[in-house]
């Protein structure tokens, strides 16, 4: 035996990032030698790990490398790991899901049911790279389910599955990305409590998943496993999938919601469902829409904030709390808003000038005001620390947000790690930033 040649030579990889290492074992001939022996091994193991088989995993931004060992030899390969950058996230109940630049899915939360797509159910507390190696344009984490569209519009989901929310054709849960079935092609997904819906590239609306309240909109209340298709024959330009309800805005302005109904979340002046889309009451043209557990809001196109459904703990932001908002109410402040979003009890929203704000209930300090409490907060409030944000997404129980310089900050309830600041304390009241960036 004269040599061992590690491959790749050199590699660069992201926080979270696994990549296969090999070695090749020659003689002085330079010819391969099989059944060797090979011993792997890592300078610096807060930067990278290897297993016995040559698998490396980035677990700390640095440089490291990599030594592979036969009968005395060795041969090494340097590898560098680089911060993470996130260009999109996404807050589901108890995980949260986000892009880097490059598309390469990152989460961290719960993962009992795998809604991590990492391959194990063991929650994570710092972001964990996705398995697959599969390149997305956009994702939406849910109840306990995740889903994402790669660039050329293919959608897959991984998680919990007990209702088909999965969309591949059965009930089985996946820990690791698994496609829709169908052949869809898709322009955006929404992941909600136990259903997922999709707008396709031929311009029609999807759902699957849990149906009990009619919130697939097919006109029934059958479970389905695959995507079907929404009743009416309504185009939509967006779709939010909410706790047991769903609302979009139509290619003509009009807002339309189905499903549960009896918290007022369906904005059309009544408490009772809907299997097939309903119009809102008051005719109101909304440019986007989201839908919280029992709540919804949208913005017009001028950037005015509306919110319609339960409001116990002031999550409509109409300046009173109360028990239910029949239909779309004016959120005070007089705020011109770029996005909002629902959560379980609370909503967010960022204005045009990148301020971040929230109102509803902050027991885990999901508002980010600085402080928790059990009182009802029924205006806008300023999220604490003067941060720039881009984009803010409404937990269950916790808010995540990116900021203009594509930073990544949670706040609120950290009970299962869903603010990946790498460890559980029990809340954090003002944006913390997420952990392996810069």
């Amino acid at each position: 035996m004269a040599s061992v040649t590690v491959a790749p030579v050199l590699d660069t990889l992201w926080f979270g990032e696994r990549a296969q290492f090999t070695a090749t074992v020659r003689d002085a001939a330079g010819r391969v030698l099989t059944e060797r022996t090979v011993t792997w091994s890592s300078s610096d193991s807060a930067v990278a790990t290897v297993t016995a088989l040559g698998l490396v995993m980035a677990v700390g931004a640095g440089a490291a490398t990599i030594t592979a060992a036969a009968e005395g030899i060795t041969g090494a390969s340097s590898i560098t790991v680089t911060p993470l950058v996130f260009a999109s996230l996404s807050a589901g109940d108890l995980h949260t899901c986000a892009l880097t630049p490059d598309g390469a899915a990152y989460c961290w939360g719960a993962n009992v049911l795998g809604q991590l797509g990492n391959g194990g159910t063991s929650q994570e507390n710092a972001p964990s790279a996705v398995m697959g190696g599969l390149r997305f344009q956009s994702l939406s984490a849910g109840g306990l389910h995740t889903c994402a569209m790669t660039t050329d519009g293919i959608a897959y989901c991984w998680g919990f599955n007990g209702y088909g929310q999965l969309g591949d054709g059965g009930t089985d849960q996946g820990n690791v990305p698994g496609a829709v079935a169908g052949g869809l092609r898709f322009r955006s997904l929404s992941a909600g409590g136990w259903h997922t819906c999709g707008l396709a590239t031929d311009g029609n609306a999807y759902c699957w998943g849990w149906n009990s309240s009619g919130q697939l909109g097919d006109g029934g209340t059958a479970d389905a496993t695959t995507p079907t298709a929404l009743a009416g024959g309504l185009s939509f330009q967006t779709l939010s999938a909410g706790r047991s309800h769903t609302c979009g805005a139509a290619t003509d302005g009009r807002a339309y919601c189905w499903g549960a109904g009896q918290s007022g979340q369906l904005g059309d002046g009544t408490t009772t469902g809907s299997s097939a889309p309903r119009p809102l009451s008051g005719g109101l043209a909304l440019q986007q829409v989201s839908s919280g557990r029992a709540h919804t809001c949208g913005l017009t196109t001028d950037g005015t904030a509306y919110c319609w459904g339960s409001n116990g703990a002031g999550q409509v932001g109409a300046g009173s709390p109360g028990s239910v908002v029949l239909a779309p109410a004016l959120v005070a402040g007089g705020l011109v808003w770029a996005s909002v979003s629902a959560g379980g009890d609370h909503t967010c929203g960022v204005t045009t000038a990148g301020v971040a704000y929230c109102w509803g209930v902050n027991d885990g300090g999901q508002l980010g005001t600085g402080w928790a409490d059990r009182l009802e907060h029924a205006v806008p409030e300023a999220v604490s620390g003067g941060l720039a944000f881009r984009q803010v997404s409404a937990g269950l129980f916790h808010t995540c947000g990116l900021t203009l310089d594509v930073a990544a900050y949670c706040w609120g309830w950290n009970d299962s790690g869903q603010l990946g600041i790498n460890d559980t304390s029990d809340r954090r009241t003002t944006p913390v930033l997420v952990f392996a960036q810069r």
